[in-house]
């Protein structure tokens, strides 16, 4: 898979993330000010863009890797745990150190795989559930 970096929004992405939670996942607030200072990762295979998510940095130092999404044919190929670890790079390159994931619960157990922990912490996000993880990089 090749990586593009962007400092704004770029439309692959907004049309990944409208295919996954929108469309798919029925989720009707999306898009958000955070997508504004967000650095967003879009990974692309023959020139298809086919998975995303967007890192932002926090004041105190860690991160915050979000919006993680992969077109349904291409998952459980791998192509989401490259698409986070290309943002962990990123953050690695920037000298950070701790990476927080707020995950839909169904996703957590992909997540854990690729070494993140459940803080613990359980809230909603448009009635569904999610739990905030963490990553020592």
């Amino acid at each position: 898979m090749r990586f593009e970096v962007f400092t704004s929004l770029p439309d692959d992405a907004k049309a990944i993330r409208i295919d996954v939670f929108v469309d798919e996942q029925g989720f009707t607030e999306e898009f958000d000010t955070d997508d504004e200072r967000a650095i967003h990762f879009v990974g692309y295979i023959n020139d298809n863009a086919i998975a995303t998510c967007r890192v932002l940095s926090n004041s105190d130092g860690s991160y915050f890797i979000g919006r993680i999404a992969v077109r349904k044919e291409y998952r459980k190929r791998n192509f989401g745990a490259q698409i986070v670890n290309r943002a962990e790079e990123h953050i690695k390159a920037n000298g950070g150190h701790t990476i927080y994931i707020h995950s839909q619960e169904q996703a957590v157990p992909f997540y854990t795989k690729i070494g993140y922990n459940d803080t613990g912490k359980r809230d909603f996000e448009e009635g569904c559930p999610h739990r905030m993880l963490i990553k020592q990089i």
